[in-house]
């Protein structure tokens, strides 16, 4: 049998005990195909509340770009970064005796701000007790070198990750999801993070509009190729007060059925290097925002026992 090299694995080898990311959502933070600098109204699947729990709480009226020339709410998001931690802290100590944590700057494009902001943030996070690193969600057309530079410094010393959401190598794709970028774009941006030495997680989402497996798979291979270090998969689910909950509504799109995904899968992670370290194998929700595939609104427990016993017939263990 073959052992799947999970994150969490990787991390427990690495620190010699249990490693928790702690999902981050700032007020502020927005995205350039939500403001308008790329494209209009975000991606058609996306609505960050469902995918971010500390999103609602924390939403502001100010929202920070490249271009921002001062941060009025930079005290208040330090509050929320330092109130976030301290909570999950609490909860992961209590239930799993975890006393080292990564904080994961989870929601919308978090490296969507001027550099002096971004830098105080990742500051506050590193300096909160028990936290050894950081991992850093956004989108590839939304890093400056900055950045790159400076968590390439960081990570000299600290657990550093940078996540780009690749979702799909097709252009007509990402085009028909209003990503506001070709693939050409992730690749160069995957190329720069790599040139500074930084750990990069990429995220492939499964079940886009149009896509047949093999486009899927093909999207898997090429996205290894570009040298990523670690991968989430995830299946595309249609949730309320979206576009793509409009496109399922008229008929014009239908979600990728369990059984598909899940064999999707097992071959995405055949065909992957020995190398790369697996950080999600499925997604969902368990509210009444979920309109369809059913599916992805059982519990975590359910999902996992079907892949884990898929991966197991091909010989693999998760």
């Amino acid at each position: 049998m073959k052992k799947i090299e999970t994150f969490g694995s990787y991390l427990k080898k690495k620190y010699k005990q249990r490693v928790k990311k702690i999902p981050l959502a700032v007020g502020g933070f927005t995205c350039p195909n939500i403001d308008g600098a790329v494209a209009k109204g975000g991606c058609t699947f996306c609505l960050n509340d469902s995918f971010s729990p500390n999103l609602a709480k924390n939403r502001d009226k100010i929202f920070l770009n490249l271009s921002s020339k001062e941060n009025p709410i930079l005290d208040k998001q330090i509050a929320q970064i330092i109130e976030q931690i301290k909570t999950d802290k609490i909860e992961f100590k209590k239930k799993l005796g975890i006393n080292k944590y990564i904080a994961y700057f989870q929601a919308f494009t978090n490296t969507y701000a001027p550099f002096s902001t971004l830098k105080a943030l990742y500051d506050v996070a590193l300096k909160q007790k028990g936290v050894i690193g950081i991992s850093i969600g956004t989108r590839s057309d939304s890093v400056e070198d900055e950045v790159l530079e400076y968590l390439s410094e960081l990570s000299k010393t600290k657990e550093v990750w940078i996540e780009f959401g690749i979702q799909s190598i097709y252009d007509e794709t990402l085009k028909k999801i209003n990503r506001g970028h070709d693939f050409n774009n992730i690749k160069e941006a995957i190329a720069r993070a790599k040139s500074y030495n930084l750990n990069v997680c990429g995220h492939l989402i499964f079940g886009l509009p149009g896509e047949s497996q093999e486009m899927m798979l093909e999207s898997s291979k090429v996205s290894y190729d570009l040298g990523i270090n670690s991968v989430k998969f995830h299946p595309l689910y249609v949730v309320k007060n979206t576009i793509l909950a409009n496109e399922y509504l008229r008929g014009d799109f239908s979600p990728i059925s369990q059984d598909l995904y899940i064999d999707t899968l097992v071959k995405a992670i055949e065909i992957m290097p020995k190398d790369i370290i697996v950080q999600r194998v499925s997604a969902g929700i368990d509210d009444d925002t979920l309109l369809a595939p059913t599916w992805c609104g059982q519990s975590k427990n359910e999902q996992m026992a079907k892949i884990k016993k898929a991966l197991l017939r091909r010989g693999y263990v998760y």
